[in-house]
């Protein structure tokens, strides 16, 4: 993207001249490119498309959406939180994290078609993502009003995105999930399921949310010294 003064001319000043090459200097020049671009997607799709526009400049993760258009969707609004996604782009800020078409569920258990765009600021470091989230719920009860007649058995898939009211809620579903994959209560886990779950939610980038390791140690029945030293053992392994 090039920026251009309100001339039309291309922009060497202001937020018009921080845009150069599909990347932006700031959150401020990120919005002012994308703004439109949001409400014309939201527009042209209908109410339930929810488009966001998330800071991720100041990596505070309780409080990153910047802009957001058909909010009601997940019944978040700005000053929202980050998604699980989020955290995974910053464990690992350097690969490519665009994605498109994947799966999400908001926190009452409505299933979302997902995209997601990350940009960078010219040193490389990630501090927008644009994403689009379409509530399937007004085709799902279509589809239901056609399944008598032509049933079809749905594909098992994994929510690729969650959407909750604070990170809170989501570390708590993200542990939830975990713990389900393992396919044990937590009362009957032993060292390895525990080191499972631990595994499992490093890889998602968990324990960026402050005070997670002593959440994820409580709800495993663990204590703290003993979970970063189970997540010291995961890290070792990998390196």
């Amino acid at each position: 993207m090039t920026g251009r003064s309100g001339d039309g001319g291309s922009g060497a000043d202001g937020i018009g001249g921080a845009v150069t090459k599909g990347r932006f200097e700031s959150i401020e020049a990120a919005h002012s490119v994308l703004e439109p671009v949001m409400r014309a997607i939201a527009s042209a799709v209908g109410d339930h498309c929810e488009v966001v526009l998330h800071d991720l400049s100041r990596r505070d993760l309780d409080h990153t959406i910047y802009a957001i258009v058909n909010g009601h969707v997940t019944g978040r609004e700005v000053g929202g939180p980050s998604t699980n996604l989020g955290l995974e782009v910053m464990r690992d800020e350097d690969a490519e994290h665009d994605e498109f078409g994947y799966s999400g569920r908001t926190a009452d258990g409505r299933e979302l078609h997902s995209s997601s765009v990350y940009y960078r600021d010219a040193s490389g470091r990630i501090i927008a993502a644009l994403c689009i989230n379409i509530d399937l719920t007004p085709l799902q009860t279509a589809q239901n009003v056609l399944s008598a007649l032509l049933p079809t058995p749905a594909p098992e898939k994994r929510d690729r995105e969650l959407h909750t009211q604070d990170i809170a809620s989501l570390l708590d579903t993200m542990i939830a999930d975990a713990v389900a994959a393992v396919g044990r209560p937590v009362a009957r886990m032993d060292k390895a399921d525990r080191i499972a779950v631990l595994r499992t939610l490093d890889g998602l980038g968990a324990f960026h949310v402050k005070r997670s390791v002593e959440t994820v140690a409580k709800r495993l029945g663990i204590s703290k010294v003993t979970a970063y030293a189970y997540l010291d053992q995961i890290r070792s392994a990998l390196r």
